[in-house]
């Protein structure tokens, strides 16, 4: 019956998703044009309006496919875990493509990316061809020919921003991330959100530089740029919409980001400005295109600040010899979530506004009431509270004080699909290693219990530039060790450092002792409950989306009483703009009321902090019973990562072998191009048994 349901479920997204999708292909064209008069006509003089109709067609599509993914993946996840067979996702997310200048790209990404360019010049053709067939000059300006085509080209740029803009938030959703139901985790979709970001900037400079040109050439510019028009475009509007986009866009370049970081993140808040200065200037019919994902990223904005409410407290830190430590927090028992997750932080006393990310150390099947995450010393803010703990650190015991954190998340892949493989290779470089922590433990967990879900034989390569940094492998030394439920073989390189005959045992008896100090847990009484469930999700999302469309009816019914033709209203576009946002106000206003009543009930229930949770981690301590003679270290040198793989298709016998990689750039690349030549290598000399390597890229940066 379950399965019945996921099938059903499943076919009903696809549908919806490609009858969304096919609108955008038949908008350019005459007969979509036609048609949709021939409906508006239909409609206007009903209870529902154009508007309604725009909704209805441009904007719920979207919506009905988060509200049922959150169900498909609720009941997804209450399905028993089993190891799957090779998919077509799989066979895609190899890499094709490995340059430096563009990165790593699966074949399933340029098919995409390849999809979206063609519906691009499809749109531009469709539209600028008619225009030309028309050739109905700007009677104001008097334009010849070539002025008449530069200018309509221009303003088909505009709509070509349009269509990026439909999509620009989809990627940056958490909770309610859509990406979710193709297993995306939201670290890796951040790259789609800089891509369409930049495309979107392009064609809408090319839009406003365009209009500009024209408006030079017939010595328009101060006549036409202030204009503030009751009816049709809105120039000024427009003008500031791609200023205030142009700033945005030029503080995330990734040299102001990683340098200025707080001007980025602030800069970045004038998306606000961005969106009602966009729809003030297409109007409400061209922001109904763009809307599901302003809807949604608004629903999941206010979801995330009612779950990071209230603040919780750090438990203990455990100070690492190479400036980094790991902070332990409390959590709901009840709070499950899958390895590689990933959580923001917010530490009020060093900044009220900053939230960043960081992968889960811990798994939720050993830690019941703890979760931990790894923070390195690198930037002004993990400084802060480097120096912040430290401080604390050195106060007494009866003087250490509470440090109360704010927690989001945690975001995580709704399936483990890279955990399908009998082997598993794990490429960490420095602090990349901490998403991989998690995994370890969980496949620990899962064995130690006589589980065979996860691979048995994994092998970690794990590079660094100093052999301090090999202490942030203490929180899996007991999988390392435990060689007779766990095969784990690992291989470390440090780089820059040459101890010629020291051995791994060595290594770790030299490297100065970690110290966990706990706090006081004073400031607050809850623990991290984490988001809200999913079927809660769809309930609020569709909710939120029927109270809009109800306000916008009464509003249609009650003020703007339009006549037979949308021309024909009394009102001006702006009192129309003014009405729609004031609808969407009021809808997430009430969606927020609702919201929070969920949380004050579910807080109620909650379990406050106990003296189990409060306690500080006792420390791995290394086993000297133990073997390390299986494990290597290598001083001086990179890893030959064509040479490993090619060790291992003699030692696979033509299995697939799944690549997780999470490191610097330069590293991934490395890794993607030997798994691409490894798997044609094989696939050339083997016969019959052919080995695979599937590549898996995992971010530890935004």
């Amino acid at each position: 019956m379950k399965e019945t349901s996921l099938f059903i479920l499943k076919l009903l997204l696809i549908l919806i998703f490609a009858g969304w999708v096919s609108l955008w292909v038949l908008k350019p064209t005459e007969f979509w044009t036609r048609k949709w008069k021939e409906a508006e006509a239909k409609v206007i003089g009903s209870i529902f309006g154009y508007n309604g109709l725009d909704f209805v067609v441009f904007t719920f599509p979207l919506i009905a496919v988060a509200v049922i993914g959150f169900i498909y993946l609720e009941l997804k996840q209450r399905e028993p875990r089993k190891r799957q067979g090779r998919g077509v996702i799989t066979l895609f997310s190899s890499p094709l493509v490995v340059k430096k200048d563009i990165g790593i790209l699966s074949g399933i990404q340029i098919l995409a990316s390849s999809l979206f360019i063609l519906f691009l010049i499809w749109t531009f053709y469709a539209r600028v061809s008619n225009d030309f067939k028309k050739m109905t000059p700007v009677k104001s300006f008097k334009l010849n020919q070539w002025q008449y085509k530069v200018y309509r080209m221009a303003t088909r740029c505009g709509l070509l921003a349009e269509a990026c803009l439909a999509l620009l938030l989809l990627p940056v959703l958490r909770g309610l991330s859509l990406f979710r139901l193709l297993g995306v985790p939201f670290e890796a979709s951040v790259r789609y959100h800089i891509w369409l970001g930049t495309t979107m900037i392009l064609f809408a400079t090319l839009h406003g530089v365009g209009t500009f040109f024209i408006w030079g050439m017939k010595h328009k510019i101060q006549d036409e740029m202030w204009k503030w028009q009751n009816k049709g475009r809105i120039y000024l509007a427009g003008e500031i919409a791609l200023v205030t986009g142009l700033v945005i866009w030029i503080t995330a370049l990734p040299q102001i980001r990683r340098k200025w970081f707080e001007v980025f993140y602030y800069m970045h808040h004038l998306y606000i400005v961005f969106f009602v200065f966009f729809l003030f200037h297409g109007g409400d019919r061209h922001f109904y295109t763009i809307f599901p994902g302003v809807f949604l990223f608004a629903l999941d904005k206010l979801l995330r600040i009612i779950q990071s409410r209230p603040e919780t407290c750090i438990i203990s830190a455990r100070v690492f010899p190479c400036r980094a430590i790991e902070l332990t927090l409390p959590k709901d028992p009840r709070l499950k979530y899958t390895p590689t997750s990933v959580i923001f932080l917010k530490v009020p006393c060093i900044s009220k506004f900053q939230w960043h990310p960081f992968s889960l150390t811990s798994s939720s099947s050993i830690d019941e009431h703890t979760m931990s995450v790894i923070v390195k010393s690198e930037g002004q803010w993990t400084s802060s509270l480097y120096n912040k703990i430290l401080d604390e650190q050195d106060a007494e015991e009866n003087q250490r004080q509470c440090i109360p954190i704010a927690v989001e998340g945690p975001y995580g892949p709704a399936s483990l699909h890279f955990l399908r493989y009998n082997k598993l290779i794990l490429v960490a470089g420095g602090i990349g290693v901490t998403p991989f922590l998690s995994i370890l433990q969980e496949i620990g967990s899962n064995l130690g219990h006589g589980g065979n879900r996860y691979p048995d034989r994994i092998q970690l390569i794990y590079t660094v530039k100093k052999s301090e940094e090999i202490c942030l492998l203490k929180p899996i030394l007991p999988q390392i060790l435990d060689t007779e439920h766990f095969h784990i073989k690992l291989k470390i390189f440090v780089t820059r450092e040459n101890q010629i005959g020291s051995t791994l045992r060595e290594v770790f008896s030299d490297i100065p002792e970690t110290q966990i100090k706990s706090f006081s847990t004073s400031c607050s009484t809850y623990a991290t409950y984490g988001s809200e469930r999913l079927l809660w999700m769809a309930v609020i999302t569709l909710v939120s989306s029927f109270i809009f469309l109800l306000v916008l009816v009464c509003f249609n019914h009650f003020i703007i009483l339009p006549t037979k033709k949308p021309s024909g209203q009394k009102y001006s576009s702006l009192v129309i703009d003014l009405l729609l946002m004031c609808s969407f106000a009021i809808a997430i206003i009430s969606t927020t009321l609702m919201a929070v009543m969920i949380r004050w009930k579910r807080l109620k229930e909650d379990q406050l902090l106990s003296d189990k949770q409060s306690k500080a981690l006792k420390q791995t301590l290394l086993d000297a019973g133990r073997d390390l003679n299986d494990h290597r270290i290598h001083f001086g040198e990179r890893p030959n990562f064509q040479g490993i793989f090619a060790n291992l298709i003699s030692e696979s016998e033509g299995s697939d072998i799944g690549v997780l990689v999470c490191g610097p750039e330069a590293m991934k690349e490395s890794v993607a191009s030997a798994c691409r030549l490894s798997s044609l290598v094989s696939q050339r000399d083997a016969k019959e048994n052919i080995t695979n390597f599937t590549f898996h890229s995992l971010n530890f940066t935004l």
